[in-house]
């Protein structure tokens, strides 16, 4: 499938956005886990400009931007309100400016329970949010924790778009030396996220949040029927229809996935409607999911599905 050909007018649910802002008070954060041969200089030349211009060589119509680990909590809780608050004016200035190009997923600084919950309410209600970004985890507790159950509640009342982006938690950053934490951990994060909320039952109480998940699950899909037999046996309660049921309700996009591994992982578990297309640009080039997606394999349906029509469901706004 050529993508100047077929034109598949892709929508990108894993784009990230580096505010002016942003760059300058996570700077340090953001170079945390790096080793000798890491250089991140290129992310501080970032400009939604660039952003648009790659977009535009790999057929992507609209890019949901959202904030990338570190994110915008560092344990201050008026940094995080007035970091999370800049960051959701600037994506939501950028959609502004070009319309129908950028939607954004808002950031909030989880463990503030009240900032989040004003966060929310100004983001949805007032900038027009697609929906809330978080991370898999937050020092030492993952996003299921009882801590952040009242923030769940207010985003199912809301029936919320939830992207959920991986980090490192503080128990795992820099644990083999000259590894970067996004190389092993994130995808470990994001399979210790999607657990703290099976085991503490979110994923029941909450259901009309749709969640999408990093990196086809992380690694998730191959341990899934591990995590089940040992759910059934000890958690029934807080997953009553079962875990492959609820991974089944989940949404993944397949940035950094489009290989045959990753795909055969996730549609071993996961129906094709619950695929989305992502890039993690500028932190990957886009042409690496966009070029993996193209030569893959996929039916011209299946392509079409992944690259445009089931994000469409969740965003109805971007097929108008």
């Amino acid at each position: 499938m050529a993508t100047n050909d077929t034109n598949p007018r892709r929508i990108d649910v894993h784009h990230h956005v580096l505010p002016p802002t942003y760059k300058t008070r996570a700077r340090a954060q953001l170079a945390a886990g790096t080793s000798a041969s890491d250089d991140l200089s290129f992310l501080f030349d970032w400009t939604p400009e660039a952003a648009l211009a790659e977009m535009d060589k790999h057929g992507i119509a609209t890019a949901i931007g959202s904030i990338s680990t570190p994110g915008v909590w560092f344990g201050d809780q008026a940094s995080g309100r007035s970091l999370a608050r800049e960051c959701n004016e600037y994506m939501a200035e950028m959609g502004r400016k070009h319309p129908g190009r950028f939607g954004f997923f808002a950031a909030v600084p989880l463990p503030d329970e009240e900032g989040s919950l004003s966060e929310i309410a100004y983001a949805l209600d007032t900038l027009m949010a697609d929906g809330v970004g978080i991370l898999t985890s937050y020092g030492d507790k993952w996003p299921g924790d009882p801590a952040f159950a009242r923030i769940f509640d207010e985003l199912n009342r809301r029936k919320a778009v939830v992207f959920v982006h991986p980090t490192a938690p503080s128990c795992c950053v820099g644990l083999i030396p000259g590894v970067h934490m996004a190389i092993t951990e994130f995808v470990f994060d994001t399979t210790r996220a999607i657990t703290s909320f099976l085991v503490n039952g979110t994923f029941q109480r909450c259901p009309d949040i749709r969640f999408i998940f990093c990196h086809a699950g992380g690694t998730m899909m191959p341990i899934a029927y591990r995590v089940a037999g040992w759910a059934s046996r000890t958690i029934a309660a807080q997953v009553p229809k079962g875990v492959l049921y609820e991974l089944q309700r989940l949404y993944y996009d397949i940035a950094g996935a489009a290989n045959p591994a990753s795909i055969a992982a996730v549609r071993a578990i996961v129906p094709l409607t619950q695929l989305l297309f992502g890039t993690d640009n500028p932190y990957v080039p886009i042409a690496a999911t966009a070029m993996g997606t193209d030569k893959f394999g996929f039916t011209p349906e299946e392509a079409r599905a992944i690259n445009r029509d089931n994000a469409l469901r969740l965003f109805p706004r971007l097929g108008a």
